[in-house]
């Protein structure tokens, strides 16, 4: 495993995994209309055999198995630890046996030929790999010939307030973010639509192509809720321990992003004008 994939496996299985688990509710009400996307482009039928890369808390491979069902079977790997044991505890709970989750990092996943799948979804989780010709490449492996890959990633900054309010309030009260390479692993690394096509063309893939969509981002609770999950995921984070920020730092960032937010509420709840990328793929 390589430097940049340990970091992001110590990452995922720190405070961070256990805050999506912790978080759940908020995050797929947020992200629903995102798999809705995803599952129209997708378009999974009964008998299929799907894998859904970085499925996190298993929401999308728990949708995947039931659109599946009969005779059909739904894979989810993630690197997450706390993730993936939330992930089972979901198909436990729905007593769905054809979800089947691992903890992997798909980048040097292989399966044998006659377990290949016929298509390979993700909602937000291919943005994160070191090197995202070698992971494609490993996707592709683990599809039939003519299987499909499906999925979807954040577009820009500029057209995502969900990831520029909380640096715009960070920002303004402790300076600005040291400078990172933008097309680092992270939630806006696959924003350029043009550079993951040749991404997925040098992996191996046909037949590409992408679309940007726009959605809104429902959250239950407003703007105080959205606020509060905030604290709990996104980059403001990252920020305050660049800038040595302190707990009155802190409070204050999340005050103003408060009410930042408030701008988007619409009778008692959130809903943030967004904009996603589609990728659909082929393999040969």
């Amino acid at each position: 495993m390589t430097e940049t994939n340990a970091i992001g496996r110590d990452f995922w299985n720190s405070s961070a995994g256990r805050s999506w688990v912790e978080q759940e509710v908020l995050l797929d009400s947020m992200n629903m209309p995102a798999a809705r996307v995803l599952f129209s482009s997708a378009g999974l039928l009964p008998g299929q055999r799907v894998v859904d890369i970085g499925c996190g808390g298993g929401a999308t491979t728990l949708a995947a198995a039931t659109a599946v069902i009969p005779g059909g079977v739904a894979y989810g790997y993630d690197i997450s630890e706390p993730l993936v044991k939330r992930a089972r505890q979901r198909a436990a709970e729905a007593e769905l046996d054809n979800m089947i989750v691992e903890l992997a990092d798909v980048q040097g996943l292989t399966v044998p030929d006659h377990l290949r799948f016929d298509i390979a979804i993700s909602r937000f989780g291919v943005m994160f790999f070191d090197d995202p010709v070698r992971a494609f490449t490993s996707i592709r492996n683990l599809l039939r010939p003519g299987g499909r890959l499906s999925f979807v990633s954040w577009a820009g900054l500029e057209h995502n307030p969900w990831f520029r309010l909380p640096m715009e309030a960070a920002v303004a009260r402790l300076g600005p973010a040291p400078p990172v390479d933008p097309n680092a692993p992270g939630p806006l690394a696959f924003r350029d639509r043009g550079r993951v096509e040749d991404i997925l063309e040098n992996a191996g893939f046909r037949r590409i192509a992408s679309r940007a969509t726009d959605i809104e981002l429902p959250m239950p609770g407003g703007a105080e809720a959205g606020a509060a999950l905030a604290r709990h995921v996104g980059p403001v984070a990252r920020l305050l321990k660049a800038r040595g920020g302190t707990e009155e730092d802190r409070e204050a960032i999340f005050a103003s992003l408060g009410k930042r937010l408030k701008a988007f509420e619409v009778d008692g709840e959130l809903r943030i004008p967004a904009r996603i990328n589609l990728f659909e793929a082929t393999a040969p």
